[in-house]
């Protein structure tokens, strides 16, 4: 999350793939790939092992949740993941690095990089998400699958 990019944000497209992947696949896919693509990520930057891998193991998890749930026929899911999971990935990397005691700046993450880090992930996320739904085929949702049971 460096400042600079493109109008102070930057794109994401791990993140953006990792949720095209979630959505198609489900919670358990979306888990490990965001725990593989993670500590790949870790690895290769040599940065602290283990954060980028806990951060998109739950993005990929609970987007794969939303998708199995309500998310995956609807035609403004895939957006509202991508924006929802850009977010809770710069807050989590906010909260797990000002526990580590590293040096960050909450206006920086949260106001400044964030809104156009959203705004090119979502644009990074029209090709990328077309292509996911070309490559991935959609599993069948059985009728019990469909939709959320309230008990009660």
């Amino acid at each position: 999350m460096a400042s600079g990019g493109i109008a102070g944000g930057s794109f994401d497209l791990l993140l953006v793939v990792l949720v095209a992947v979630a959505l198609a696949r489900g919670s358990v896919v979306g888990a490990l790939g965001g725990f593989g693509g993670g500590l790949v990520v870790d690895t290769a930057t040599l940065g602290t092992l283990g954060l980028t891998s806990l951060l998109l193991t739950i993005v990929g998890y609970w987007i794969g949740r939303y998708g199995e749930t309500t998310g995956r026929d609807r035609a403004h899911a895939p957006f509202l993941s991508v924006a929802v999971a850009t977010t809770v990935y710069a807050a989590g990397a906010f909260g797990l690095h000002s526990l580590l005691g590293n040096d960050v700046s909450a206006r920086l993450v949260l106001l400044d990089w964030l809104p156009p880090s959203i705004v090119l992930n979502l644009v990074l996320g029209v090709p990328v998400l077309w292509l996911a739904r070309r490559v991935l085929v959609l599993e069948t949702v059985s009728a019990s699958r469909a939709e959320v049971r309230t008990v009660g």
